[in-house]
């Protein structure tokens, strides 16, 4: 059985993570876990994790605020 590639690892966080959203697990304006918790809990690299969080900053879903964190974007 081979490894998932380092783009469906980034796929399955940003899917892991919009679940959690839509399922009122994360809520606007909370902060996700570092990116080292998340690594753990994915499974993957730091780096995968950081991708996968600059492509739902892209999106609008979360929003980086400088040495604070990671947050879910809050509801328009």
């Amino acid at each position: 059985m081979s490894s998932p590639t380092p783009e469906a690892l980034y796929k399955r966080i940003i899917e892991g993570i919009e679940t959690k959203i839509a399922a009122g697990e994360l809520k606007p304006g909370m902060k996700l876990p570092t990116p080292a918790e998340l690594a753990e809990e994915y499974k993957c690299s730091e780096p995968t994790v950081r991708g996968a969080l600059l492509r739902l900053k892209e999106r609008g879903v979360l929003q980086g605020r400088q040495g604070r964190g990671t947050y879910v974007t809050p509801a328009p």
